[in-house]
């Protein structure tokens, strides 16, 4: 008996050894693995140091992509739904590409306002794009392109704070804040306090640049801005660009893996790694020069329930659109070179004095702002955008095309004003109309 339990000790005693040589060869495995990932890492790593001080990040991203000549040529134009999400709601939504092979890139500021729904006569705030993010991502997505005609598939939702925590990330954005923004919203626990200028933002200046809209005294943007809304896209718009050109300007490497973390936390997005990955060393070549941005073309309008809404000009948007995303301009279209089927046949003529004026209502009164609008319909002016802006005196006009002796006269006639001045060629409308409480109807 004992002799049975001592040659199965030492049976046991063998298999543990056996257990025990196979574990040590196995930990002796593991180790040699790590240490040689452990060196290739260390490789790995002064390789991408000295290539990054050599030719930059953009030099270093393409080498470990495996990028070479020929990448770029097999690179489409890539299309993205930019969104600000505030409260459940939309607040900012632009439609954002970016084509490396050209290195142009393009922003189109959509109001929150625009109208979607069936019927005006019935529309409420459902009714808004700005709205339609409740209802599922998807049907944002179908709805913008069924306004732009573009088929946008990505989209990139950031919650407001993304913005805060990446301008004080960089080191803060120098911005030229347009005008004095004073405004307190407590249930939003929204505080803006900024001074007119050229300044360092750091994160919360940032946010509130961004979502400022008008004053607590009911002050807003000079009419000759663009107004409450139009203004505040025309200043996100202007806001992304100083911070996208600040922000390549101080890219490295740990920067990118900040970047990783902030897009985690904040960002909600169905772009993935293998859709983006080629564009990334391009995009880190971009010259800021190269963006071009614009609102897209509308009129803001109250719906026959009172309702404000933002109503697009389908023909201006479609111009808009093809100049913006497309680089194609109505004489481009007259001469064939259009990427679409919508073409002006050689019969049609382009009546070179017909111009897109803008109305914005200084007056107060709502009856003012559609007796000038019905007046100037009637005379033959496209009306292409109205909106609200803060009181003034004086009825003005905004030249910014060239008009002819005719229509200058005949929008001296409607208004009842000589007041005549030279405004902001950049803007998408030809001429803009401020009604003041001089107007008389």
């Amino acid at each position: 008996m004992k002799k049975q339990a001592k040659e199965k000790i030492k049976e046991e005693n063998k298999k543990g050894k056996k257990s025990a040589k196979k574990k040590n060869i196995f930990l002796r495995v593991v180790l040699i693995l790590l240490l040689i990932i452990l060196i290739a890492g260390g490789i790995f790593a002064y390789r991408l140091y000295k290539r990054y001080n050599e030719e930059g990040w953009s030099g270093v991203s393409k080498e470990l992509l495996g990028h070479d000549e020929e990448t770029v040529n097999r690179l489409d134009k890539i299309y993205c739904l930019i969104l600000g999400q505030s409260q459940n709601l939309t607040d900012t939504i632009m439609l954002a590409s970016y084509d490396p092979k050209t290195q142009e890139a393009a922003l189109l500021s959509i109001p929150r306002d625009t109208f979607i729904g069936d019927n005006k006569a019935y529309a409420s705030g459902y009714d808004k794009i700005n709205a339609v993010y409740q209802t599922g991502v998807d049907n944002l997505l179908e709805d913008v392109r069924e306004i732009t005609g573009i088929n946008v598939q990505y989209y990139l939702n950031v919650d407001t704070e993304a913005l805060k925590v990446l301008v004080d990330e960089i080191g803060g954005v120098y911005f030229d804040v347009p005008i004095d923004m004073h405004y307190t919203d407590r249930k939003q626990g929204l505080y803006i306090d900024l001074q007119a200028g050229y300044q360092l933002l750091d994160g919360d200046k940032a946010e509130q640049v961004v979502r400022f809209r008008h004053n607590s005294d009911g002050t807003t943007y000079p009419y000759e801005y663009g107004g409450e809304d139009l203004g505040r896209m025309k200043t996100q718009r202007a806001f992304l660009t100083a911070l996208l050109e600040q922000t390549i300007e101080k890219m490295d490497v740990n920067m990118i893996f900040s970047f990783m973390d902030i897009m985690e936390q904040y960002v909600v997005t169905n772009l993935n790694f293998d859709a983006v990955k080629d564009y990334v060393p391009y995009i880190l070549e971009f010259n800021i020069d190269n963006l071009k941005t614009a609102t897209l073309p509308g009129v803001s309008e109250q719906a026959g329930n009172g309702t404000w809404i933002y109503t697009v000009d389908e023909e201006e948007a479609k111009a808009t659109i093809d100049e913006l995303f497309f680089g194609i301009t109505p004489t481009d279209e007259i001469e064939g070179n259009t990427i679409d089927s919508n073409t002006i046949s050689d019969s049609e003529t382009i009546d070179t004095e017909s111009l897109s004026v803008e109305v914005l209502n200084g007056s107060g009164s709502s009856s003012k702002l559609s007796e000038v609008v019905s007046r100037l319909e009637a005379e033959g002016f496209k009306v292409t955008q109205t909106g609200n802006t803060s009181t003034t005196n004086n009825t003005t006009v905004l030249e910014r095309k060239d008009m002819s002796e005719s229509e200058r006269n005949k929008i001296k006639e409607i208004l009842g004003t000589e007041n005549i001045t030279t405004g902001d060629s950049t803007s998408i409308v030809d001429v803009t109309i401020i009604i003041g409480t001089d107007y008389v109807m």
